[in-house]
């Protein structure tokens, strides 16, 4: 099996997901001008005019992720992707706990790897096959950064999942609910994808049960989601050992 043909389903692949914004109502009410934002942001106990001034950036450029899924220049995509990730990674630092980042970096990172690293892989053996075994560490490695915030997302609404998804993956995934399913979905497609590129490594081999318990919840919950993408990543992991 080619690297990779476990990271993204092989049909349409999901368009990075839109946030919704916490402050929402309160920017798009009539007669809300910047004196009764700031009026707002003094009013709201615990929080600075700098903390929220960084949740509205933070909620804009989440939401904004998903024009990259629709753009028609591939190589934009590709120039503009890492300015953009690491731009939400900064956020980050200041928002921990900001789901709707969490899941934008998660995708981000999964989609970037997927579209632009491991393509190339295949053509640079040929070639050069230091450079493809680097190019395959470092696309394992940005699969592996998309699964961690895939899994902070995750634990925004279930502390603690990573540690009980190493000692009982069902019985961690029992509480997920609907509202978790792209995160499922971004952690198993990054998860699996490391693992299809690092059959040589022992540690990762050994999380497959949680790859495979991640995508059945997420089919247990919303089997329909995004037309289908979830049966497909199955199909596409579950024959990660053929050819």
């Amino acid at each position: 099996m080619a690297p990779g043909n476990c990271a993204i389903p092989r049909g349409r692949r999901p368009p990075l997901p839109q946030a919704v914004p916490e402050h929402r109502g309160a920017r798009h009410q009539p007669g809300v001008g910047v004196a009764g934002l700031l009026c707002l942001a003094l009013a709201v106990s615990g929080c600075s005019i700098k903390t929220i001034a960084v949740k509205t950036v933070a909620d804009s450029l989440s939401e904004g992720t998903s024009s990259f899924a629709t753009d028609d220049d591939p190589q934009l995509i590709k120039d503009a992707l890492p300015f953009g990730l690491k731009t939400l990674e900064g956020l980050l630092d200041k928002l921990p706990k900001h789901r709707p980042l969490l899941r934008a970096v998660a995708a981000g990172f999964t989609s970037y790897s997927a579209a632009f690293i491991q393509p190339e892989i295949r053509a640079l053996e040929r070639i050069d096959l230091d450079l493809a075994r680097a190019e395959k560490v470092r696309a394992r490695r940005m699969f592996l950064r998309a699964r961690d915030y895939g899994l902070r997302a995750l634990e925004t609404s279930h502390p603690n999942l990573r540690q009980r998804l190493m000692a009982d993956p069902g019985a961690a995934l029992a509480k997920a609910r609907k509202a978790d399913v792209p995160d499922l979905y971004w952690t198993a497609a990054a998860w699996g994808s490391a693992i299809s590129l690092g059959k040589d490594q022992m540690d990762l081999v050994a999380d497959v049960p949680i790859v495979d318990a991640l995508i059945h919840r997420a089919l247990e919950l919303d089997e329909p989601w995004d037309a289908g993408s979830l049966t497909e990543f199955m199909i596409a992991f579950e024959r990660r050992g053929d050819a």
